[in-house]
């Protein structure tokens, strides 16, 4: 945890040795970070959520071509689309998340 404080510790204009810095970043690199895509949003009362089975389908307010919210260990980091390629599901991102949108919506 001691590497990462250093990094952020720099403040603009002042850079660390090029040796601490690199060994700091090749740390950095090994960290696991879980990437999950925000499709959309709903709600509904907890009576009809309790009596939804299997094949239940939840209504979202979204629309095919909205935009995604790509969330870093649950915080919002960027917007995206989602992409067919193959037969896979992927997105692309398309601009930098503005965190207050994600908590307005």
């Amino acid at each position: 945890m001691r590497n990462i404080v250093s990094l952020t510790a720099y403040g603009k204009g002042h850079a660390p040795d090029s040796n601490s810095d690199a060994h700091s970043m090749s740390q950095l690199g090994a960290v696991q970070v879980e990437i999950s895509v925000l499709l959309g949003r709903s709600k509904l009362p907890i009576h009809q959520f309790l009596r939804m089975g299997r094949g239940a389908v939840i209504p979202l307010d979204a629309a095919e071509h909205d935009e995604v919210w790509i969330l870093a260990n649950n915080h919002p980091i960027a917007r995206g689309e989602i992409i067919i390629q193959g037969d896979r599901v992927a997105v692309s991102i398309t601009d930098a998340a503005d965190v207050h949108d994600y908590f307005a919506a």
